[in-house]
């Protein structure tokens, strides 16, 4: 994965948010993608200071809204996967089938 290290749960997590949102990636609705498809709250902090750090790492990068965006008036900041944060995923999920192939987990209790 390069210079900038492995990706993090929560860092993988977001970019498969974004992914998923295509044009409608923004905080607020990466945030609901999360909790919705993961039963997992996470505070919107910890969604926007991620969104910081996959930036920093070059990974995502803050787009153009699309032209409906501001049927609300809120002002939002959108973002997208670059080529980087795609190759960046792809390599965490090629890393995360090699370590469970073949992997029998004992459960508790068992020999």
């Amino acid at each position: 994965m390069g210079r900038t290290g492995y990706l993090g749960e929560l860092e993988q997590i977001v970019m498969l948010a974004v992914a998923r949102l295509e044009q409608e990636a923004y905080g607020m609705s990466i945030r609901r993608e999360i909790e919705d498809r993961t039963d997992r709250s996470v505070a919107i902090g910890a969604v926007y200071s991620t969104l910081e750090r996959l930036q920093d790492k070059g990974y995502v990068r803050a787009v153009a809204p699309p032209p409906d965006a501001d049927r609300d008036g809120r002002a939002r900041r959108f973002f997208e996967l670059t080529r980087s944060g795609i190759d960046a995923l792809d390599a965490a999920s090629r890393m995360q089938t090699r370590m469970w192939s073949g992997l029998r987990l004992k459960k508790a209790g068992r020999p």
